[in-house]
């Protein structure tokens, strides 16, 4: 049965997107932009919460670094999917955490010093961690399954990729940041939720344009996302559980893990240097963690802030 399943996946690997220069140019400068917003809100405050937690924020870094890529490589062997398929989990597992987990772990009454601590330290570390993680696993896995057609991952294409859309924008924000302070507090917030709409608008124009193809797979692919989400934030609240961290430090650490900012995967996956033509499968995982994420992680906070409420509720009647 599941053979049959992974059967009508197979096409994914010889399906070439239609995504135009033009298009590609927009999306890099998206993604410039949020990394620029990301770093105007990292303060200073957020090193010295190293020294005050050190224990969660290093086990939420281990979590999104190590854990999440090294168990969706596991995923995809036992599983065996589709080329494209395999590649688009491991590439978003690459990624750091998505900057919409702040508001999600202030819904969720968490750990929000945490969750901004985790999400600077994570878009900081990105740069060498995920086109290393990427590279690595990637080509672990490529080393691993025959390809009809061949393919490489080169690691110096995707570290400039990295370096030019959120390098220089990180280092571009954090001295805007400190040479602006006053100027900063009055456009983060706005620069924030332009971000999450430009965002969410790029991967609705990429999947409109795909639309045909987007359509046909759909309905097979929600249960690979769903899983491999759901995995995501279970590799996060576990760890937080054995390591006897707070119900607060848990909350956060789980949804730092479970939110990816599968942004920098389209910006790497439609990269010619990076990615050849075909293997569309990858970029439909990309974007519908894109959009799932967000969908699965309110839902999540949702429920946990109801839940907190009523555990509150609970303890005040006593």
């Amino acid at each position: 049965m599941f053979d049959k399943y992974n059967a009508l996946l197979a096409p994914l690997d010889t399906i070439k997107l239609n995504f135009n220069e033009a298009g590609l140019m927009v999306m890099n400068i998206t993604i410039a932009f949020i990394m620029f917003g990301v770093a105007l809100g990292i303060k200073r405050e957020n090193f010295v919460q190293i020294t005050k937690n050190p224990k969660s924020v290093i086990i939420g870094l281990v979590a999104q670094f190590l854990l999440l890529p090294a168990i969706t490589y596991l995923l995809v062997i036992l599983l065996k999917f589709p080329v494209s398929i395999s590649l688009g989990m491991l590439l978003v597992a690459s990624c750091p955490g998505g900057n919409v987990s702040n508001f999600m772990t202030s819904l969720a009454k968490g750990n929000t010093a945490l969750s901004v601590t985790l999400t600077a330290f994570s878009d900081l570390l990105s740069i060498l961690m995920t086109p290393l993680n990427f590279v690595f696993w990637g080509e672990l896995y490529i080393s691993t399954v025959p390809l009809a057609n061949p393919i490489e991952i080169p690691w110096e294409h995707v570290f400039q990729t990295i370096i030019i859309l959120m390098g220089i924008p990180l280092v571009a924000g954090l001295w805007f940041a400190r040479r602006f302070p006053k100027l900063t507090e009055k456009i983060f917030k706005p620069i924030k939720w332009i971000s999450v709409i430009a965002f969410l608008g790029f991967i609705t124009g990429a999947v409109m344009a795909n639309f045909t193809h987007f359509m046909n797979y759909f309905l097979l692919l929600i249960p690979i996302v769903l899983i491999h989400n759901a995995v995501a934030f279970g590799i996060g609240n576990s760890i937080a559980r054995v390591s006897y961290l707070s119900v607060l430090d848990r909350k956060t650490i789980t949804i730092e893990t479970g939110i990816q900012n599968s942004g920098i995967a389209l910006v790497l996956i439609f990269n010619k240097h990076i990615f050849p033509d075909g293997y569309g499968g990858i970029a439909f995982i990309a974007a519908m963690w894109g959009i799932w994420h967000i969908a699965s992680g309110l839902l999540l906070s949702i429920w946990w802030a109801k839940y907190t409420k009523k555990r509150e509720l609970k303890t005040a009647k006593k």
